[in-house]
């Protein structure tokens, strides 16, 4: 079993911060891609940004410059620092994650359950 679990998420003035986590546990042989999504009321979920084993990065072309993900793969986590938050950036946050199963070494995605990101003005 693969859980994802997320955190950090909450209220926040425009022009502030916020870091979310996401910790994957359970039997992890190996994690290929981590990434955060988004979903606001009564739109698509779409992708915020990724991350690969190796490091390489994406961003949606709405973050960049603002949002940096980042990931520590000896603790199975992935992190995105939010920064100059607007307004059109209020959704539920998803972490998702390419997970290579132990011991059967089979890969699944696996979604977390979402953290609410409210941005006031």
């Amino acid at each position: 079993q693969v859980h994802v679990v997320e955190s950090g998420g909450g209220l926040v003035q425009a022009g502030g911060s916020l870091r979310l986590s996401c910790t994957v546990e359970g039997s992890i042989f190996s994690i290929k891609y981590m990434g955060w999504y988004r979903q606001a009321p009564g739109k698509q979920r779409d992708l915020v940004a990724n991350i690969t084993s190796g490091g390489s990065t994406s961003y949606a072309e709405s973050v960049k410059g603002r949002f940096t993900i980042s990931r520590d793969n000896a603790e199975n986590t992935v992190n995105l620092q939010m920064n100059s938050l607007k307004d059109e950036d209020t959704a539920v946050y998803y972490c998702a994650a390419e997970v290579v199963v132990a011991p059967a070494l089979s890969t699944y995605d696996y979604w977390g359950q979402g953290t609410q990101v409210t941005v006031s003005s």
